[in-house]
């Protein structure tokens, strides 16, 4: 357990902050003491994954815990499918590296998001036409308080856009451990999302395997998104908005441009980063921190800019799209 210790290293936003207390694990038995500590029973804790979906806007009056449990093992298989089961705290693009080199399919569409796999299922990350859910089978997780393990299958996680029941009604009363998939062993290619259709198309490639597919996310995901080692940011800061397709209609009298995504006969999908555009932001820039010239959905620091600078940026986009859209934007970063 150490004292006063940076968070700069721990965050891709790369916000000056630190944090009353600091320690890791690499076990169940490791987290049982943890969790068992003086410092934690008067502090509270904080559970850190890859520090990719976080926002520092102060220093962390807790215990800060980073989770360090590592391992991947396929637990069952037949001809069709595989189980595997990945501890939480490996990188979640090695473990969609790992998937493909033993031919196993479903999450390639996923490669280069950042983060870890234990918080994979928390936020239900989703990108070029798949989602967590679509390759989910269970969870096991220690409940902070009882310190017992608890395992959880996909109705009891309630997934929805970059949702689950660990981010609501479970927020701060479990640590995942692991996270099992369910992985075909026959390759049913998701290739038809158009950025990842025109990437094929220009390498000529037109019978793709997973290893193509996830090369083309990976070359559209950093034409389009600054290195977080170059340019401080948490990727997507916000959702993409669905809002009421009668209200979405009306819009499209106003702005005959604004793209939008059937979900239902009811509800539309805006792209947020559009919206955010329309308002001026994209390219803003004050002192150390801006909107992304190329996304206008990746708020940045280029320095020092201070978590609670970020925040306000955000606050003031927020306002700018409802006086603009009426439409109400949230937050997809979590914010310490």
């Amino acid at each position: 357990m150490q004292e006063n210790i940076s968070l700069l290293p721990y965050n891709t936003f790369g916000i000056f902050a630190n944090a009353k207390y600091f320690t890791l694990f690499s076990s169940t038995e490791d987290l049982k003491n943890i969790l068992q500590s003086t410092e934690v029973k008067t502090n509270g804790l904080c559970i850190l994954g890859g520090g990719s979906n976080i926002l520092l806007t102060k220093d962390v009056d807790k215990v800060v815990l980073k989770n360090e449990l590592k391992g991947i093992e396929i637990i069952s298989q037949n001809n069709e499918v595989a189980l595997v089961k990945c501890a939480a705290g490996e990188v979640w693009h090695s473990f969609v590296l790992w998937c493909i080199e033993n031919n196993l399919y479903g999450v390639e569409n996923l490669s280069l998001i950042p983060g870890t796999v234990g918080a994979a299922p928390m936020q239900n990350i989703g990108a070029y036409g798949v989602e967590i859910k679509d390759v989910f089978f269970e969870l096991e997780a220690m409940q902070i308080d009882s310190l017992q393990m608890k395992t959880f299958n996909q109705a009891q996680c309630e997934f929805g856009y970059r949702e689950s029941f660990f981010k609501r009604k479970g927020k701060d009363q479990y640590i995942i451990t692991s996270v099992t998939f369910q992985l075909n062993k026959k390759a049913n290619l998701n290739a038809s999302y158009g950025a990842i259709q025109e990437v094929l198309t220009a390498k000529q490639i037109e019978n793709p395997t997973a290893k193509d597919i996830s090369n083309a996310v990976i070359e559209i995901r950093q034409s389009k998104l600054p290195d977080p080692k170059e340019i401080g940011n948490a990727g997507s800061f916000f959702k993409n908005p669905e809002i009421a397709t009668k209200h979405f209609l009306v819009l499209k009298k106003v702005y005959p441009s604004m793209p939008g995504y059937t979900l239902t006969e009811y509800l539309t999908k805006v792209p947020a980063g559009w919206l955010i555009e329309q308002c001026g932001w994209k390219g803003f820039r004050k002192d150390d921190l801006g909107v992304h010239a190329r996304q206008a959905l990746v708020l940045v620091n280029y320095k020092q800019a201070l978590g609670a600078e970020i925040y306000n940026l955000s606050t003031q986009i927020l306002e700018s799209v409802k006086n603009k859209f009426d439409i109400v934007l949230e937050r997809e970063v979590n914010i310490w």
